[in-house]
């Protein structure tokens, strides 16, 4: 389907910052470069950035000449606001200077970024299956989870009812409890696999018995999940070979982009003049969770304190 021409504006009017932020004094009468396709104000809209819009909206052959054109209208509203926003003198604000800055650096860092990654060899084969191997708790033994998911507000977990969950032989023990006391909820039904879910938080759920009530916390919301069935849902090595190569590969990319600013930190001179935002060798970066592991935090799976994406990166922060 062809896209909309509402469509095409809102892919406009969301650049038209970039364009600010980049654009030159509004007195320049510097031309692009391009074969011109419409002048506004004086200001040429070229066959340059008409191609890398097209580009950009991943415009099918078929789509080309009908998208072409709502895509020319929306490259000449976006020169009709940007040139308002400058002769309004937007462009000179200090919020604007500030986000030029930023966004030059970011495009150019990861230009930069792009071009060390892009040397990385895809996996291997033999990379591709070993992976296979040694992790069939994901693949060859993976597991399907039938759950039970009631969700509250993190602020009707009083203290009474935590003692409700943790007695109750069932879920519906509590969903009546919440019924008496008037608290509202939502109740659904999912399906998770082993590879969804972190390690421990499956091996646990494997080992307890059925009636065993999770409480996980999801800052202003908390969740209590029961396990109503588990079987097995095996993956073969061919059916997985995809999924893992993206795996391996983001994987390469990240250690190449680390070990990159490792490099680059270790050549540089970098003062901190503000001690409280130092950080020194021994400590953890500010971006790396300090949350306490998942098997540490409670011995009988009521999760009541806040866990980040740090403990648990995939499945149960995503249960919806």
């Amino acid at each position: 389907m062809v896209l909309t021409y509402a469509r095409m504006i809102l892919i406009g009017y969301v650049s038209i910052l970039v364009l600010v932020l980049a654009a030159c004094d509004s007195e320049s009468k510097e031309k692009k470069t391009g074969q011109a396709l419409v002048s506004v104000n004086g200001k040429e809209v070229t066959m340059l950035q008409l191609n890398d819009e097209i580009k950009r909206a991943n415009i099918r052959p078929d789509q080309y000449e009908a998208a072409s054109k709502q895509l020319l209208e929306s490259l000449i509203a976006r020169q009709l606001i940007m040139d308002e926003a400058i002769n309004n003198k937007l462009d000179r604000t200090p919020d604007v200077m500030q986000a030029r800055e930023r966004a030059n650096a970011q495009i150019i860092s990861q230009e930069y970024m792009q071009n060390i990654v892009s040397k990385v060899a895809k996996p291997s084969k033999v990379e591709i299956d070993n992976y296979y191997q040694k992790h069939p708790e994901y693949f060859a033994q993976r597991k399907q989870f039938d759950l039970t998911i009631v969700r509250i507000a993190t602020k009707d977990l009083s203290d009474e009812l935590k003692k409700i969950v943790d007695t109750a032989k069932s879920l519906d023990e509590v969903v009546a409890w919440l019924d008496k006391n008037k608290v509202q909820y939502l109740r659904n039904l999912a399906s998770r696999s082993t590879t969804d879910l972190p390690s421990q938080m499956a091996a646990m759920m494997q080992q307890k018995n059925k009636d065993t009530i999770f409480i996980i916390n999801e800052q202003e919301n908390s969740l209590f999940i029961s396990v109503n069935a588990i079987k097995g849902s095996p993956i073969t090595a061919s059916a997985a070979a995809s999924q893992i190569e993206k795996f391996l590969i983001n994987q390469k990319y990240k250690e190449v982009a680390d070990a990159e600013v490792a490099r680059l930190r270790a050549a540089a001179k970098i003062e901190y003049f503000n001690a409280r935002v130092s950080t020194s060798k021994a400590e953890k970066p500010a971006t790396q969770s300090t949350v306490t592991p998942l098997s540490d935090v409670t011995n009988n799976l009521n999760l009541t304190e806040p866990v980040s994406e740090g403990t648990i990166e995939r499945g149960m922060m995503g249960i919806k």
